[in-house]
């Protein structure tokens, strides 16, 4: 597969999926399962996904058979997301066995032998969700993936905590955590400043005039989660860790590992702190090393399951 012309992040969220899948720290999914009620048809898990992207997570909880009768609002800023996450969906349930019908609001029901699962998909701010849901509903499961590290946490944290009910879960996963590893060397004091200068960019972020980022997301949110009364049940470690294989990469891999270089590129072009004629070099060399099939890629990441006050 080529280096590509354009990037879709849609295209990315697809190719990451697979990545995803094997990072996801097993033994905090495991005590998820334990947690999580399985659902009855006239009492479902009502479950809130933050930041749900093209709904991967929404594939996978289905998949790994995480509950039998659920409730799923799928909410996620970019409109595109949310028509790509209905296809994805739509089409995935029925290659899976499910009957699926959609109502003229486009909320999905699906339907197995022993399962029903409402998926219903959002385009909205998470911060104007919650305040707009704040004392109106309340859910079993709060999941947000991949998301906190976008979002002022301490401003978000309370609002998703009080959309729970008593004792309720979240699954907060692939939190980044200060690490991105590219290997091989190309130049060490160069490859420490581009890394040390990316990081910094996510904690200078901002959306809409407010914070929107932390490169230590997930070390940082055993303190936010604590301030809030929420207790830590489980946590582990979930780094992405792509690698050439026996095979090489897969198209995934390789479009996956294209966007990331582009996306440290498109956060530090014209930088004038870095010189730009040798981070242009850096850029196209590590192109040219996923083309060549030598590029490791390591991103530190956590997965926590905690627990809302009032268990």
């Amino acid at each position: 597969m080529p280096r590509p012309e354009t990037y879709s992040y849609q295209r990315y969220l697809a190719a990451k999926k697979a990545i995803d899948d094997k990072a996801l720290n097993p033994r905090v999914w495991d005590r998820l399962a334990r947690s999580l009620p399985r659902g009855a048809p006239n009492d479902p898990v009502r479950v809130l996904e933050l930041g749900a992207g093209t709904g991967s997570m929404v594939e996978r909880v289905l998949d790994r058979g995480l509950f039998a009768h659920a409730d799923y609002r799928a909410l996620d800023l970019d409109p595109d997301n949310v028509d790509e996450a209905r296809r994805r969906i739509d089409h995935w349930a029925v290659g899976a066995g499910y009957a699926s019908t959609r109502s003229g609001c486009g909320t999905l029901t699906l339907r197995s032998e022993n399962r029903t699962i409402q998926v219903e998909f959002e385009a909205a701010n998470a911060l104007d969700f919650v305040a707009r849901e704040r004392g109106i509903r309340f859910w079993d499961l709060l999941i947000a993936q991949a998301f906190l590290d976008l979002v002022d946490v301490p401003s978000l944290l309370p609002g998703m905590l009080a959309l729970l009910k008593p004792g309720g879960l979240l699954y907060l996963c692939l939190n980044f955590d200060g690490q991105t590893i590219l290997e091989p060397e190309i130049d060490r004091d160069l490859d420490s400043q581009i890394e040390a200068m990316y990081h910094e960019t996510m904690d200078r972020r901002t959306s809409h005039a407010r914070p929107s980022g932390d490169s230590r997301t997930g070390r940082h949110l055993f303190a936010h989660l604590a301030r809030q009364g929420a207790r830590v049940l489980e946590a582990g470690s979930s780094d992405w860790v792509v690698f050439p294989g026996p095979g090489g990469y897969t198209e995934d891999e390789i479009y996956f590992l294209h966007y990331i270089v582009h996306t440290i590129h498109q956060a530090l072009v014209g930088d004038a702190g870095l010189d730009q004629r040798a981070f242009d070099r850096w850029v196209e060399k590590r192109h040219a090393q996923v083309e060549a099939g030598e590029l490791l890629y390591i991103a530190h990441q956590l997965d926590i399951l905690a627990q809302a006050p009032g268990a």
